[in-house]
């Protein structure tokens, strides 16, 4: 069952006159009991994407949907949808206020939510984000806690109100290597607990491969590569998806990326990746005859499916020759 969705979403502000399309039509859903891992280099579109799930952002066009019923944009109906969809941000230092002690800032969601049994709920907020015993942290202020524990605090925090998603965004980009894996660790141990799903925003491809079910590769404020994590990582179609797995340690040869992402409120023509595509600068998408249609053929905003997809005119050439290949084989 699909929780959360976004159906050809985009969100575009105004940048100096122009129009900067930050999400440029994007299909996305989170199933029941899954974590989507949505990665992508900083100003790609996933933070906007992100933020327009959980009600924070208006999409221009498109539509947010949670349990296929779009989001509607009232102040009753946003307190109810925030309260099933809970954001983790990436800095708890700078999100959890310091004046505040751990049992004033897990209590906030549900004083705010109006629950019942505050105390009850915070102690076992905090128990299930793994800061126990509970009460020994009731009093204490985020200076007094460890990066980790302040994380643990913020996940608390939105595990009081009771979700059924989490929208994470980088949540250990902050902390140490130690702790890194204590956090997605606890984050594997609440969806098998309580059957909690999770968008996880990240720029760590590395992290994807040890969380997420399924991955979704956003450049420009497009999906342009998504299918289950063990497809997509280890036998990624896009050159984009095969330039970020290039920096991971354990990979051969890395691929570097020429310049910047282009400007949002002038996206190219054709492909969005080809001012910085390797593929098509080695001269093998010359090869395959589709050079052109790099530089000018408009590609399709890839659909919501837990299937492999990419949107990439090399990759689908590279897909006909094979599956042409594979006929002549089986008439042989």
């Amino acid at each position: 069952m699909t929780l959360l969705e976004a159906r050809d979403v985009r969100v575009e502000f105004a940048s100096r006159g122009r129009r900067a399309r930050a999400v440029d039509g994007v299909n996305l859903a989170v199933g029941e009991g899954e974590i989507v891992a949505l990665v992508g280099e900083s100003g790609c579109g996933k933070t906007t994407l992100a933020r327009t799930l959980l009600g924070l952002e208006r999409p221009t066009s498109g539509s947010v949907r949670y349990g296929g019923v779009p989001l509607a944009y009232s102040s009753r109906a946003l307190r109810a949808h925030r309260r099933e969809v809970q954001l983790v941000l990436q800095d708890p230092t700078g999100s959890l206020n310091p004046r505040h002690t751990v049992y004033e800032a897990v209590a906030e969601g549900p004083r705010i939510h109006r629950l019942p049994g505050e105390g009850a709920l915070v102690a076992e907020a905090l128990s299930r984000a793994g800061l126990r015993p509970p009460e020994r942290f009731f009093d204490r202020h985020p200076h007094e806690l460890s990066g980790g524990q302040r994380q643990r605090v913020v996940i608390a925090g939105a595990l009081a109100l009771e979700p059924r998603v989490l929208v994470a965004d980088e949540p250990v980009a902050s902390l140490d290597a130690s702790v890194r894996g204590e956090i997605l660790a606890l984050l594997l141990r609440l969806r098998a607990e309580l059957g909690l799903s999770a968008l996880v925003v990240t720029h760590d491809l590395g992290l994807a491969w040890n969380i997420a079910d399924r991955v979704a590769v956003m450049y420009l404020g497009r999906i342009v590569e998504s299918g289950p994590v063990e497809r997509i990582l280890t036998s990624p179609s896009h050159p984009y998806t095969r330039a970020l797995l290039s920096v991971l340690p354990e990979s051969p040869s890395p691929v570097v990326l020429g310049g910047e992402p282009p400007d949002p409120t002038r996206i190219p023509a054709g492909c969005r990746f080809h001012p910085r595509c390797q593929v098509l600068a080695s001269g093998a998408a010359a090869e395959a005859g589709v050079d052109g249609l790099c530089a000018s053929g408009e590609l399709p905003v890839l659909p919501s499916s837990a299937e492999a997809q990419v949107a990439c005119h090399h990759a689908s050439a590279s897909a006909r020759r094979e599956a042409r290949t594979e006929t002549e084989a089986e008439r042989l």
